[in-house]
Parts: C-alpha cells; sequence; structure tokens
C-alpha cells in the first residue's frame, strides 16, 4: 500500500516539474531587456563603440532574437537531451562547469545546516515544554526571539567583528589560503569541516529559532491531552512517554516543513555567503539575477524548484510512516 502511494506521488512529479520550469524560465525572461542590452549599454558608456550589426550578430548567437517559447524549448531540450544547461553570458561559461563548482559546497552547507538545525531545536524545544516557566525556559525564549528577530548577515558582521578584534583571526571563506584552489583531498575536507561550521550556525539560527518554538508550543499542546495523563497512570517512564507519544506526534508539523528548509536555507545564504565570501550559489543567483543571465539564473531557480518539490515527497513519506491516522487516510 504505501509503494502504491509513493509510485503515484512519483508520478505526479512529472508534470509537475513541468510546470515548474515554465514557471521558472518565465521569471527570468519578466522583466524588459536582457543581458545583451545591459552589456552594450555599459560598453558605449565606457566609450566602447559596437554597431547594432554586431549587437544582432550575438542576439543570434545566444538564441536571444528567438520568442519566449522557443528560448525556454530550446532551454529545456538542452538540459533533458543533452544536460547542457546553456552558457552564462556574466561569466562566458558553460552553466554547468558554474553550477559544478558551487553546488556541492552549497549542498553540504544546507545539509550540514538542516541537521544543525534539527539536532539543537528538537530537544531543547522537548525540554522547553516539559520545564515550561523554568529559568532555562525563558534563557531559550529569550535566544529563539533574538534568532528569529536577527538577519543573517548581521551575525555573519558580528560574528566577524569578534573574530577579528577579539580573537585576531579571519573567518571568511570555507578554507584555508593554502586549499582555497587546491584540488579536491582528503585534507582539504578535513579543512573545510573546520571552517563551514560558522555559515552552518548563523544560517541555521533563524530556522532553529522557530522550529525550536514550533516543537515547544506542540508539545504544550499534546502533553496536556488525556492519553498522555492515561499512559502516565498506567505507569510508564517519563522519557519512554514522551518519546513514544509526544514528541511523535508533535514532530508532524515539522516533517512537513522539509519540503521548504532546503530552499529556505539556500536562499537565506545569499547575504550571508557574500559577508562570509562562501563559494556557494547564493551569490552567484543574485549576480545573475541583477545581470538579466536567463539561463544561469534560471537553471538555479529550476534547481531550487526542484529540491522543493523533491524536499514535499519526501517529507509525505516520512508522515505517512511516521502517522498512521495519514497512512489511512493516503491510502483510501
Amino acid at each position: 500500500m504505501l509503494a502504491q502511494y509513493i509510485g503515484r506521488r512519483l508520478l505526479l512529479l512529472i508534470p509537475l516539474l513541468f510546470i515548474v520550469s515554465i514557471i521558472s524560465f518565465a521569471l527570468i525572461q519578466l522583466p524588459p531587456g536582457d543581458i545583451l542590452n545591459m552589456e552594450v549599454l555599459r560598453l558605449r558608456s565606457a566609450g566602447t563603440q559596437i554597431s547594432e550589426e554586431q549587437v544582432e550578430a550575438l542576439r543570434q548567437l545566444y538564441g536571444l532574437d528567438k520568442s519566449m517559447p522557443e528560448q525556454y524549448w530550446l532551454w529545456l531540450s538542452n538540459i533533458l537531451l543533452e544536460g547542457n544547461f546553456g552558457t552564462s553570458f556574466t561569466y562566458v561559461k558553460p552553466v554547468g562547469e558554474i553550477l559544478a563548482a558551487r553546488v556541492p559546497l552549497t549542498a553540504a552547507v544546507a545539509i550540514f545546516t538542516a541537521l544543525f538545525v534539527w539536532i539543537t531545536a528538537v530537544p531543547i524545544g522537548v525540554y522547553s515544554a516539559t520545564h515550561q516557566y523554568s529559568l532555562i525556559d525563558y534563557f531559550w525564549t529569550f535566544i529563539s526571539f533574538i534568532g528569529i528577530a536577527t538577519p543573517g548577515f548581521l551575525l555573519a558582521l558580528i560574528f566577524l567583528w569578534v573574530a577579528f578584534v577579539l580573537f585576531d583571526i579571519s573567518a571568511i571563506g570555507l578554507f584555508s589560503q593554502q586549499y582555497e584552489t587546491a584540488p579536491w583531498s582528503w585534507a582539504k575536507f578535513l579543512d573545510m569541516l573546520q571552517h563551514i561550521w560558522v555559515p552552518i550556525v548563523i544560517i541555521g539560527m533563524a530556522g532553529t529559532a522557530g522550529l525550536m518554538r514550533t516543537m515547544r508550543g506542540m508539545m504544550l499542546d499534546e502533553l496536556n491531552k488525556q492519553y498522555v495523563i492515561t499512559a502516565r497512570s498506567k505507569g510508564l517512564t517519563e522519557i519512554r512517554l514522551l518519546v513514544k507519544y509526544p514528541v511523535r506526534t508533535s514532530l508532524n508539523p515539522m516533517i512537513s516543513t522539509i519540503g521548504w528548509m532546503l530552499p529556505s536555507i539556500i536562499s537565506g545564504e545569499v547575504l550571508v555567503s557574500m559577508v562570509l565570501n562562501i563559494p556557494t550559489t547564493g551569490p552567484v543567483l543574485l549576480q545573475a539575477l541583477l545581470n538579466q543571465d536567463m539561463f544561469l539564473a534560471g537553471s538555479i531557480v529550476f534547481i531550487l524548484s526542484v529540491l522543493t518539490v523533491i524536499g514535499t515527497l519526501i517529507s509525505d513519506i516520512l508522515l505517512v510512516w511516521l502517522d498512521p491516522r495519514i497512512r489511512y487516510e493516503g491510502m483510501t
């Protein structure tokens, strides 16, 4: 039964991803003009003369003379048939090369941040709920409000200032200077692990704070229900009681957020990555949007959309596995 449910959901992904690709490409094309117009204006303002014939030749070379549906089909067919995401006008290189250099680091930051958020928020939320109005509960409530209210880039700036002024160290980048341009090796990976905790904590601060408050609120609601009181009266130990009933039920709304957690982490790290000089896709996406680099921006937006769809599928499967009530409703 569960396999049938998963199979139906996978079949629905095909038309959904097709619609997502159309929306992603259309959003990039909405602003007036294109990157070639901006480049011509920049060259002419710098005193470089470029004729209309040269502009038209470049427009035909990059396919900018075609209609939007034709450009979309060319872009999508190249991705599906050849794995070619097109050429970036900003970087003058294939989009695939840019993504290959930055997507692994982006994925590493996103996955480690998601793990940090869950490992930190769930235990704190459970403890705060079971020790309501205690000094520790008030402390974590205060910390969570700070985390929600403070922008990530501001936390990054504060951290850089503290690290430089008090400890005389530079916390910029994901690698030490000798490993920045070196090929991947075990030593470079270990060096990355020594630096990656900085963006993980800063980017994950807001998510941890929000998830902590959600877990606390759900636990407080579940702890006052009759089934918990009945289970406690039957002699179950407090730890077993919490894990078996209230914690498991309270995880439902948080599991349902997995779908947008990874894209939100990636989009939330744009300014943080710029402040900390982290080579992820965030700064590249921002630059591509500013320059109307349609193939590069469209590819990144499409990848983020695919992550959202796949993450939603994973969260739905986990909910079906975790909660028998959802499983019953999904199979009927």
